[in-house]
């Protein structure tokens, strides 16, 4: 018998989502889009207690971050973050915590305690480590600053003589699109031993309109499990098209 959004809720009460990626990769504004909120989230132990949040900050300058402490924004509670930190806060004991902590989570019996989702949020079209080493728990790449591939082409075409402002301006989109495609992150992507699910680009995050719709449709899409799509659908408050689109399918 399909299950009813009041069955999943009955189930796990709290979507939970691990965040990866370096420092200043656009997680805080990305988790701030997906809450509909430009505060800054509130921080929990794993008991529930609430951290000071200066008293974090000042524990990851130093090198300690618990990826336990849940992130939660009071315009959406039912979302629960945890964030990597940044692996060179710590080094490879942070890399290691990060491991034990989706392994753990990935398949522990505490259902609420379980993660759903992993978004790995990248910056750079240079080569990188993919960080998540996951089988059952989707994991969705996530570029956060994709427009910044729109300086980069600027650049080019402004060294190609002959070329308006208006020649630049209407070729910059093919020319982002051909810099990605010769990248070929998502080629090596898919080459790791434990590829992502997904990938989405996210552009202009610091506009009051953009919204992270395509991210939460991806992740839906990389879910597989009804259930667990009834749990994210339910849980997030910011695409109306997501809900209708999910109620057409079913």
């Amino acid at each position: 018998m399909p299950l009813s959004a009041r069955g999943v809720r009955g189930r796990f009460r709290r979507f939970r989502i691990l965040v990866v990626g370096r420092a200043n990769a656009g997680k805080t504004t990305l988790l701030q889009k997906v809450c509909n909120t430009t505060e800054k989230p509130e921080i929990f132990d794993g008991e529930g207690n609430k951290i000071d949040a200066d008293v974090v900050k000042s524990s990851v300058n130093r090198g300690e971050h618990d990826i336990n402490n849940e992130l939660m924004f009071r315009s959406n509670p039912r979302f629960v973050f945890h964030d990597s930190c940044g692996f060179e806060a710590g080094g490879e004991d942070e890399f290691k915590n990060m491991k034990e902590f989706v392994s753990e989570r990935a398949s522990t019996r505490k259902l609420n305690e379980r993660i759903h989702a992993i978004w790995q949020a990248i910056i750079s079209m240079r080569l990188y480590v993919i960080v998540i080493f996951c089988v059952t728990v989707p994991v969705i790449a996530v570029f956060t600053k994709f427009d910044a591939l729109s300086a980069v082409a600027l650049g080019e075409l402004r060294t190609k003589p002959g070329l308006t402002r208006k020649d630049i301006f209407e070729r910059t989109p093919e020319l982002v699109e051909e810099i990605f495609a010769n990248a070929n992150i998502w080629g090596r992507l898919c080459g790791t031993r434990h590829p992502p699910k997904d990938y989405v680009r996210l552009a202009k995050m610091n506009m009051d309109e953009t919204d992270c719709g395509p991210l939460l449709e991806r992740t839906t899409g990389a879910l597989g499990d009804e259930a667990l799509q009834m749990l994210l659908i339910s849980t997030q408050r910011t695409n109306l098209e997501l809900c209708i689109t999910y109620a057409v399918k079913k």
